[in-house]
């Protein structure tokens, strides 16, 4: 396919031997806003850090540009559900964002100028540069989510991939939150988004992949999300 970004081959996932996601075939090109849905219990997130690495599967292999993650790993950006998240970190909403430079700077420098500027113009972006100084357990759970979604943006990737970025915000957040991921497909990057909503798919994104242990139908959303497709993916 021209132009493709990830590729996933013969993907199985278990845990305790139990599969997660069985025999799993996905191709996401470059430049598009996609969504995985599905149930819960469908294995959205694992299929996420699966391909992150953070998951090691029975069977099957994930390609970034035809190379292993760890190869590409600096190309790529990860917004983790917010509950995953220890909030009582002792750490302040520009430090939180300015980690998201280390993969250009390594752990071991400081950051320069141009990274803190780099991330106060990340925090501006998503509305939180009043907050620059504040303590991230201070914050309600929707800022939270613009924090770790500047995060995502101060590392410039190629391809982000977002679990559950709209859980747990409120609705002008939400709003706010998917401009900034259409204008970021609209650059030319990729974005990949867990979401549960059903209602705002056609308006938030341009392809979808519907998922319950195994892809259901995977492609534009004119083309796959439909009445049979979701009946299927959530066994209606």
């Amino acid at each position: 396919m021209q132009g493709l970004v990830v590729e996933v081959k013969d993907l199985t996932v278990a845990y305790e031997k139990k599969p997660v996601l069985w025999d799993v075939d996905l191709n996401i090109p470059k430049g598009v806003l996609m969504a995985i849905v599905g149930p819960n219990g469908a294995g959205k997130s694992t299929l996420i850090k699966t391909m992150l690495d953070l998951i090691k599967p029975v069977a099957g292999k994930v390609s970034f540009w035809e190379q292993p993650y760890n190869k590409q790993r600096k190309k790529i950006g990860y917004v983790p559900q917010r509950g995953s998240v220890d909030w009582d970190f002792p750490t302040d909403v520009l430090d939180v964002v300015m980690m998201g430079r280390y993969g250009a700077i390594g752990w071991i420098k400081r950051p320069s100028k141009k990274d803190k500027a780099l991330s106060l113009e990340a925090l501006e972006k998503v509305g939180m540069l009043a907050y620059k100084d504040r303590q991230i357990n201070e914050l309600s759970g929707g800022q939270q989510q613009r924090v770790f979604l500047a995060r995502a943006l101060v590392q410039d990737a190629e391809v982000y991939f977002m679990d559950e970025p709209f859980q747990g915000v409120d609705t002008k957040t939400e709003k706010a939150i998917i401009q900034i991921l259409k204008a970021l497909r609209d650059k030319g990057k990729t974005v990949v988004v867990v979401h549960h909503d059903l209602q705002t798919v056609p308006d938030y994104f341009d392809r979808v992949t519907l998922l319950n242990k195994k892809i259901i139908a995977t492609g534009t959303i004119e083309d796959v999300f439909n009445d049979a497709n979701i009946q299927s993916t959530y066994k209606i």
